[in-house]
């Protein structure tokens, strides 16, 4: 009992840290509110800031990708319970991005700026992009995605049900609407600083990467349901807008 409470505690603290990080991550990328944005700040020299600033970067997707492998999960289950090895994983990442936000150099130099109406429609973007990823964890499993639910069913005593494959509302357009969401928030901005270019070129970059890895797995864990969705549905762009291009396109 004791060692179940303690998961569920670990757990809730993890998933306390991500939403920290998280609402700073709003800030940080759109530089509203908080005292260090991506933007914001004591700047350095251009050639110490690129340096940092990708170490910093790096850090944070060889973190999230290793520990995302089935592999590691494996191998990290020989010391560490199944219900905390999400929270785990949440946690670490939580604190890396926190890491990136205090250690981060801005390099203020404006690649592009607009004003009035160009302006406004990139803000609007941008808090699409926000509100596509924060919706696209509910569509699945919130909980489950950042180690709550496995530490509530730990905590019960009963076993986590089987993981089934399922295509909600966003999933059935693009196969990853998180990172779709991901990808508009860090791009649309009304101004585009150097700092802002390196951090949107990096994440997408890694996004792409990413991607790749995470559908071997899809496929290594879903078979022919997972590589018949992915000749069904496109991974990032809607197909209604290649429907269009292709339209559009000449014969």
């Amino acid at each position: 009992m004791v060692s179940r409470l303690l998961i569920l505690l670990y757990a809730l603290v993890s998933y306390a840290l991500f939403t920290i990080s998280f609402l700073y991550a709003l800030g940080f990328v759109g530089n509203y509110v908080v005292p260090k944005s991506i933007d914001l700040g004591n700047p350095a020299n251009a050639g110490e800031a690129i340096v940092v600033n990708l170490l910093l970067m790096s850090l944070f997707a060889v973190q999230h990708s290793v520990m995302a492998r089935p592999a590691f999960k494996r191998w990290s289950a020989k010391f560490l319970a199944p219900a905390c090895q999400r929270s785990t994983y949440v946690l670490l990442s939580s604190l890396i991005l926190l890491l990136l936000f205090w250690q981060w150099r801005p390099i203020p130099s404006v690649i592009w700026q607009t004003d009035g109406l160009a302006a406004w429609l990139l803000i609007s973007v941008h808090w699409l992009g926000w509100l596509i990823a924060f919706a696209s964890t509910h569509m699945i499993d919130h909980f489950d995605l950042f180690g709550v639910r496995q530490a509530l069913v730990a905590w019960r005593g009963t076993e986590m049900p089987r993981q089934s494959f399922r295509t909600p509302l966003f999933y059935k357009i693009v196969r990853h609407p998180l990172m779709l969401g991901f990808l508009l928030a860090f791009w649309a901005t009304p101004v585009m600083t150097l700092g802002h270019l390196l951090f949107a070129l990096a994440n997408t970059a890694y996004i792409l990467l990413a991607l790749q890895l995470e559908e071997r797995d899809l496929i290594a864990a879903f078979g022919a349901t997972y590589q018949d969705y992915r000749r069904r549905v496109p991974m990032l762009v809607p197909r209604l807008f290649m429907r269009r291009q292709a339209e559009g396109a000449p014969r």
